[in-house]
């Protein structure tokens, strides 16, 4: 006697579920991946609790990412180094001011970074740099550099256009970055030692930034001669 015909959708989803369960495992390790690095540091978390909070084995963790380094440098991709490639084509087609474009270059900033649980990487990198130099290494080449270029890209089209002051461009991307770095550091850390009174609001917080930062590099305040910061004479 025959099989039914009716019987064979089942076995053809069946399929499609183990195909579509394979497909989505790289994802799945990423994102457990990232709550652990966050949540414990590069050095406690073990590729067994990845595997485990992802619902796979470690063998199976080790098909896709052969150790703990090449986990994290993906999840670096995935969710900071990845974002790279179109926030550079934005600044190719950007069409508004040089003061329009660092403020999105802010939004942009929090919206995908700073207000997801990828922001807690840079504290992890600040902790764990020294004791992890190739990491260190990976993320200035990964990270830093071309974060770094696309913030001096930036601020030198509003010079060029006259709309920033002239600048030493090394430095006013640090001044770009810094608060970008602080709230990270707030977010994830110093956060916990403050009461409600001085938690911070990122998006009030971004918006004084800018405010300040807008201010600094306008081409209609030139730069007054810098204080003496030294208590020598």
């Amino acid at each position: 006697m025959s099989v039914p015909l009716a019987e064979d959708p089942p076995l053809i989803d069946a399929h499609t579920r183990r195909a579509r369960r394979k497909d989505a495992r790289p994802s799945e390790l990423l994102s457990a991946a990232l709550d652990l690095f966050v949540e414990k540091g590069y050095a406690a978390t073990r590729v067994e609790e990845v595997a485990s909070l992802a619902g796979v084995s470690k063998g199976t963790l080790f098909l896709y990412f052969p150790s703990k380094e090449e986990l994290f440098k993906a999840v670096v991709r995935e969710h900071i180094s990845g974002h790279f490639a179109s926030w550079s084509e934005e600044i190719e087609h950007f069409e508004g001011s040089s003061q329009d474009m660092l403020r999105d270059c802010l939004k942009s900033w929090w919206e995908n970074i700073g207000a997801t649980k990828a922001s807690g990487i840079p504290k992890l990198m600040m902790s764990e740099a020294r004791n992890f130099p190739e990491l260190g290494a990976f993320y200035q080449q990964e990270v830093i550099q071309p974060g770094s270029a696309l913030i001096a890209r930036i601020l030198q089209r509003g010079i060029t256009r006259g709309e920033f002051r002239p600048m030493d461009l090394k430095y006013g991307v640090y001044m770009v970055m810094a608060p970008l770095l602080f709230l990270a550091m707030w977010t994830h850390s110093l956060d916990a030692c403050c009461g409600p009174q001085a938690r911070i609001e990122p998006d009030k917080y971004l918006a004084a930034q800018l405010d300040m930062l807008l201010y600094g590099f306008g081409a209609g305040h030139p730069p007054q001669a810098p204080a003496n910061l030294s208590n020598s004479e």
